[in-house]
């Protein structure tokens, strides 16, 4: 029986689906991908990777979410690695170019030292291999913030150099695509594909998409169609970077 493929038609991560896809094609017999998907969590990407024959593992600072991990990956017949641990654990988990695959997703907002991470996940890789890196997007803050009348946090995500709002702001930090290509040249990766993700995903109100019949459809094929446009990507909640060892 065929496996299934990858659920690339949720609106929040079709594109990152749609960039991945070529890599992970369902594999023949024996030759998956030795992924890493690193703050990977609760296996959102994780599962159907090792649904499509991939060796798969997680690793992420959270026991809890790891446990929820290790559950869905059992509801769906699938063996994923579960390990609790950070960037700096990288090279001890997986070895030195142990991986062809790393995700690195909503992770360089949080972590204290994001080139120390990013060279971590580069130590990792295989030559050949890829890094899927998605990060907050500083100008969609700024965008996002203004639109619901938060003037004033809009002008401090503005002038902040990190894209904070404030004192009280979750996100340690949100990058310009300037910035997080060049964070990634640091860490001796090249850019080979760039993406907008959510461009106008989290700007429409719900109702109107329910509203409309085909409403989500025509959004998702809106979103695909953004995600290379350099202007609009600008709004893209996310920017998506996939790199490659220079």
């Amino acid at each position: 029986m065929a496996r299934p493929t990858p659920p690339r038609r949720s609106v929040r991560t079709a594109v990152v689906w749609d960039v991945l896809a070529p890599l992970v094609a369902e594999p023949a017999a024996g030759t998956g991908l030795v992924v890493v998907d690193l703050g990977g969590g609760t296996g959102g990407f994780a599962v159907p990777l090792a649904e499509l024959g991939h060796d798969v593992t997680v690793v992420d600072e959270s026991a809890d979410a790891l446990a929820i991990l290790e559950r869905r990956a059992g509801e769906h017949g699938v063996r994923v690695r579960a390990v609790q641990g950070d960037a700096t654990d990288l090279v001890a988990i997986t070895g030195a170019s142990g991986a062809d695959l790393v995700l690195c997703h909503s992770v360089l907002e949080y972590v204290d030292e994001p080139a120390a991470a990013l060279a971590a996940v580069r130590a990792v890789l295989r030559p050949g291999g890829s890094v899927s890196v998605l990060a907050a997007n500083r100008v969609a803050a700024v965008v996002h913030r203004a639109l619901a009348g938060r003037f004033a946090e809009a002008r401090r995500t503005l002038d902040d150099g990190a894209g904070r709002s404030g004192p009280d702001d979750q996100v340690a930090r949100r990058f310009t695509l300037g910035g997080l290509t060049a964070l990634l040249g640091e860490a001796g990766l090249v850019a080979c594909a760039v993406h907008g993700v959510r461009v106008f995903a989290d700007l429409v109100p719900g109702g109107v998409i329910d509203g409309e019949s085909g409403g989500g459809e025509a959004l998702l094929g809106l979103e695909r169609a953004a995600a290379t446009d350099a202007e609009l990507r600008a709004l893209a909640t996310q920017l998506h970077v996939l790199a490659v060892p220079g």
